[in-house]
Formats: structure tokens, sequence, C-alpha cells
């Protein structure tokens, strides 16, 4: 479901009648929200989705708690919109995070941005609240995807490096089990949920996938986001995560780079909730866990 500018405008009319005359512009981003960017400050998230409403909810409830903790721009709620007769679901308007979307931009300053995708996911693994929310696909123990890995890693993964992926596979999902308490994780960290500017990570953005699990899912980025070889700084620079940690985390490295060709193939067919971008960006991180182990 996507609306058009006058409607998202009657809609700040309607709601956020303050907001109504600052400039719209649609942004060409987002998976489950159409976005909107409202002056230079906000921006308006529309769902388009059947399951982006309880995303947004989720957003809602928490990232005003976590956002003051974290050391990088979020998109943090500060407007809501509630279904009306314009519009039949709950909507957000959110704090903009200026930079260029990761799928499109270049991390030149890799040792930098290894920095501060460490500091980042320090600050954010704590220890969730028991209501923090699960989550089905991020998070849980690896062994209960293995079901289904194989054949969707048979689907998506070159033929040419389909042994490499299968060890590491196999090692991450043989090792030992996280044994902590559910900690906070981002959920999805892949390029194009975070924004670039000056060669580095500037912001992070769509925390819909927001849920409490195993740390391994989220340091899984240390290779979807970051250049090669700049793993090992990251690690050192985060100095939470054993050995077991960053096996598991390069198990669910392969599985996140497998979705995102995977989504580069539907658009290379003309499928629907295809993106252009994204399996270029899988592809180079397959290449980076393989390279690294």
């Amino acid at each position: 479901m996507d609306i058009d500018e006058a409607s998202v405008r009657l809609l700040l009319l309607e709601q956020h009648p303050d907001l109504a005359q600052l400039d719209l512009q649609r942004i060409d981003a987002g998976w489950d929200n159409q976005m909107w960017r409202l002056g230079t400050e906000l921006a308006v998230r529309i769902p388009r989705t059947e399951r982006a409403p309880a995303l947004l909810r989720k957003e809602r409830q928490w990232l005003p708690i976590l956002a003051a903790r974290l050391p990088l721009p979020v998109p943090t709620p500060v407007r809501f919109g509630e279904a009306s007769a314009l519009f039949p679901q709950p909507w957000t308007i959110a704090q903009w995070v200026p930079g260029e979307p990761g799928d499109r931009a270049a991390i030149s300053r890799d040792q930098h941005a290894a920095d501060v995708l460490a500091g980042f996911l320090g600050a954010l693994h704590q220890q969730a609240p028991v209501e923090a929310p699960s989550n089905p696909s991020r998070g849980g123990v690896l062994e209960a995807y293995v079901r289904d890995a194989g054949p969707w890693l048979d689907a998506t993964v070159p033929s040419g490096v389909a042994a490499d992926v299968q060890r590491v596979w196999d090692a991450a999902v043989s090792a030992p089990e996280w044994a902590g308490p559910p900690m906070w994780l981002h959920g999805d960290l892949h390029p194009a949920n975070v924004v670039v500017s000056d060669g580095t990570l500037a912001g992070v953005i769509d925390f819909g996938e927001l849920c409490a699990g195993d740390p391994a899912a989220d340091l899984a980025a240390a290779w979807l986001l970051l250049p090669a070889g700049a793993a090992a700084r990251f690690f050192d620079s985060y100095a939470n995560a054993d050995a077991a940690m960053i096996r598991r985390a390069r198990g669910w490295a392969v599985l996140l780079a497998a979705s995102l060709i995977s989504i580069g193939q539907a658009w290379e067919r003309g499928l629907p909730g295809g993106q252009p971008t994204w399996g270029r960006a899988g592809r180079l991180a397959l290449e980076r866990v393989l390279g690294d182990c």
C-alpha cells in the first residue's frame, strides 16, 4: 500500500496541523514503511505492509527509551498518527537521521567505522527487561533454523562458495549457545538500515526487528556493514565476544547475506519486494565473512 504526497499532507492537516506546511519529499527507502522527509529534521513513516503497524508500535514503545543511551542518531518517534477515515493504520513522525543509506554509500574509513559500530552495539547490548519483544527470526538459537537454512542457502549462495558457506554454517550451529540473559538487539543490521557520512557510520535506522536475544545476531554486522579486513578491529573494540559468539555471528552473517542476495534476485527477476542494491551488498558480505575464516 502506497499513498501520495497529497494524502500525507491531509493526514498531517488532520492530526498534526502545525507540521502540515513543511516541505514533503518522498524517500526511496524502507521496506515495511513508506517514508517521507518532513522539513529538515523529521520523517513521516506510513505503513505499507500488513506487519508494519505492529513494528511501528514496537518502535513507539521502546526506541525513545533506548535512544538516550545510544551514541549514534536513530529515528526516535516524536509524534504519533492514529488510524482515521483518511488512512486505516497508525503512523509515526520520527526524527530524521541524516546521511546516505549504507547500501548506496561506501564506508571508506573502515577502522573508524569499526570503532563506531562497536560503540553503538556495546551501548545497545544491555540486558533486556522480561517484557521486551521476542523475534522468531532474530536472536534465537541457530539450530532452530537448520531445517529451513539448507535449501535456502542452496538456492541463493553462488555454487563456487557453497562448500565454504556450509562449513561456516556448520561451525556456527555447533558452537556453544548463548548462556547469558536476553540482550537488546537491533535485529536487522544490514547496509540499507544504516546511514553513512564522511566515509563512516553516521546513524542507524529501522528498528522494526528490535528484540531481545543472543547478541551474535547483531555482531554479524562486522561483515554485513564493514569493509573487508575491518572485522578484527570491530571485535577488538567490542571486547565482549568470545570465540563461540564469533562463530555464531558468522552463521548469522551467512544467513543475512543470503537474504540480501535473495531480495536482489527478486529485483533482477522483476518480482515484488526486490531491491536493486541488496544483491550486491549480500554478495560482498558473503565474500567478507568467508575471507575472515
